[in-house]
Parts: structure tokens; C-alpha cells; sequence
């Protein structure tokens, strides 16, 4: 069997992309880097990296930051938490560690936001210690090199790919090798139709000896996750609010919630005080406003992805044909059992952020 670390690192040295986060043992600008890639092209990151590290060039500046300008700058990439992640880990550094990025894994994965993956790449690639990089690059070489057909994203398929990655890398040469893997996964090993012909790993790789490299990696089918738009409507009527407990054999069962209008999308204000089901809420006479700024929140549950928008109306006319629909004053809201989403609007309405 040929010798497939050599294989790998010697491919890097011939192959690799020049990227600003390349060649530097600087555990901070690596952790930058690692956070910004995830769920992000190499291409849109690389812009927004430069210009993180422009204005925050070490771990007290970053600290010393408000998250308002940190969001700002984060502003695009989506998944604010790295963000708010990278913010409070600076601070960590900050307080506990003088502004010096910890050396060792422990304390590393300690940080908030850091999992296994960026623990190892910052420990191998700034300190050149002997921890494996497994991402999904890694996961399809070795899946597709070792015929590996353990589903990736099962129990036991985790534990074996990362007890085989540590098993292959070689003692004293960890950066090296975990950047080359990962850039051979992304560049050569591709998902998609990857160029075997040139593939210096073919001799040893039992996917293409055996037909199998549009098989591998498998990976276990997880249910489609479903999307719902619901629309809450928090009516003010002097000090009274309104509530209603959903009864549907549904998500929250039997727990209280502002009036809800669920609907294909969420709806702008124009197209809300047109919606029929709204309409029924308030008589023809009834004077009823509805602020343009309203609150949203994006709610993840097992298979549903929940959007929610909640509208703040006000008006001075109780509603009509809501049986299902109680009268409550507003400071006896915290009496209900709620959804942790509604708990969260009612989070921020009662330190006044909305």
C-alpha cells in the first residue's frame, strides 16, 4: 500500500490555493478564519475575514468590541451565533487568559462556540499538535480511499472516521497533513464529479477500484425539514393583551400563545390588515393600528423550522368572534405556560428591546 500521508501532503505542496489564513501559526487568525468558513465559500469568506481582522487584528480588540460593531461587520455571512460566539470567546481570552489564545486543547474547546473540529485545527495548524481535522472533505477521502461505507452521520460512523483519522496522522507533521486532506477533499476529491485521472490515489483508493465513488461517503436520509410561517398578533386594549391556548394535536399542545394567523409566507403589514382572518378579529368600526416595525424570529424544532413574525396593534375595541380568544391584563402574561418562542418575544418586550 502506498504511503497515503505522503501522498496527500505531497499533493498540498503542488496543489494548494494561496489564502491569506495559509502558512500562519497565529492560533487568533486561525480561529477568525475557521469560524468565518463555516457554512460559507471559501470565495465570500475570504472578503469578509480581511476585513474582520483589519478591525479586529487580536483578541483584546475584538473583546474590547460592542456586539453591535461586531454584527455590523458580520453583517451578510448569516448565523449570527458565530458572531456573538467569536465576541464572547474573545472575552474569554481577555479575561482568563491575559489576551493570549490558550495553547492546549482543553482549554481551547472551552471557548464558547468551539467544537471538536475547530479545537483541532487551531491546536494542529498554530501549535502543530496531533489532533485529527475531520470535516466533510475528510470524511468523503477516507470514505472513498478506505471503502469506508458506514453512513458519516450515524453514531458509529463518527467514532470510526475519527478514530481513523487520528490512526493516520502522522506523529510531529499534523498541520501539514489536516490543512492537505481537507484542501484535497475540497479541490480534488470533490463531491461531484471529482477528476480520478489525475487523482494520485488511485492505486490505493477502493471506491474507484470498485465503481463506488459516487456512493461514498453514505450518508443516512433525515427527514426534510418543514417550514411554517406563523404571524402573532400581541394586541394591546389599554393594559389588556390577548391570548389563546392552541388545542390542535400539533406542536405545543395545550401551552398559550398571542392570536395566530398561519399563512404560506409571513405577511407585511398591507398584506396582513388585508387577510380575511384578521379582518374577523375587529368589527367594521373598530380603530386599530398596526406599527411597521415588527419582531421576528426564526425558531428551530425536531423536522420544522419555524418563522415567526409578531405584530404589534393596538386599539381600544375588544375583539369579535374569538371564543377561543381570552382577555388578559398584560402583567399577568407571566401566569401562562408559553412556547419558548413566544417566551422569547416576551424576553425582549420586557427589557424593552422592542
Amino acid at each position: 500500500m502506498y504511503n497515503f500521508q505522503n501522498e496527500i501532503i505531497n499533493w498540498y505542496q503542488q496543489n494548494k490555493r494561496e489564502l491569506p489564513w495559509r502558512d500562519i501559526t497565529n492560533p487568533y487568525l486561525i480561529w477568525i478564519s475557521e469560524v468565518i468558513l463555516q457554512q460559507t465559500r471559501v470565495q465570500q469568506g475570504m472578503d469578509y475575514y480581511l476585513r474582520f481582522i483589519s478591525r479586529f487584528p487580536n483578541a483584546k480588540m475584538l473583546a474590547e468590541a460592542s456586539e453591535d460593531e461586531v454584527l455590523k461587520l458580520w453583517q451578510g455571512l448569516g448565523y449570527y451565533s458565530r458572531a456573538r460566539n467569536l465576541h464572547a470567546a474573545a472575552k474569554e481570552i481577555h479575561n482568563l487568559y491575559n489576551d493570549n489564545f490558550p495553547t492546549d486543547y482543553a482549554s481551547v474547546l472551552k471557548l464558547k462556540g468551539i467544537g471538536e473540529y475547530t479545537a483541532a485545527a487551531i491546536c494542529s495548524f498554530a501549535f502543530n499538535q496531533n489532533y485529527a481535522v475531520v470535516d466533510g472533505n475528510v470524511y468523503r477521502v477516507l470514505s472513498r480511499v478506505f471503502g469506508i461505507e458506514t453512513p458519516i452521520n450515524s453514531t458509529a460512523g463518527i467514532k470510526e472516521f475519527r478514530e481513523l483519522a487520528q490512526q493516520l496522522l502522522p506523529e510531529g507533521n499534523a498541520g501539514i497533513y489536516n490543512q492537505a486532506i481537507m484542501e484535497f477533499g475540497a479541490i480534488q476529491c470533490t463531491p461531484a464529479a471529482p477528476d480520478c485521472s489525475a487523482c494520485p490515489l488511485t492505486m490505493q483508493c477502493v471506491a474507484f477500484k470498485n465503481i463506488q465513488v459516487k456512493e461514498l461517503p453514505v450518508k443516512l436520509k433525515t427527514t426534510k425539514v418543514k417550514n411554517r410561517f406563523f404571524n402573532y398578533l400581541y394586541i394591546v386594549n389599554q393594559n389588556f393583551t390577548y391570548i389563546r391556548q392552541r388545542k390542535e394535536n400539533d406542536i405545543w399542545k395545550n401551552l398559550f400563545e398571542f392570536p395566530l394567523i398561519e399563512t404560506d409566507e409571513l405577511l407585511t403589514v398591507e398584506k396582513l390588515l388585508e387577510n380575511e382572518n384578521f379582518g374577523k378579529l375587529f368589527s367594521k368600526n373598530a380603530e386599530i393600528t398596526v406599527q411597521e416595525k415588527f419582531t421576528d424570529f426564526v425558531h428551530l424544532l425536531s423536522h420544522r423550522r419555524i418563522h415567526a413574525r409578531f405584530f404589534h396593534i393596538t386599539t381600544n375595541f375588544e375583539l369579535q368572534n374569538s371564543s377561543d380568544i381570552i382577555q388578559i391584563p398584560k402583567d399577568k402574561l407571566d401566569d401562562y405556560a408559553v412556547s419558548r418562542l413566544t417566551d422569547m418575544f416576551l424576553e425582549k418586550l420586557s427589557s424593552n428591546v422592542i
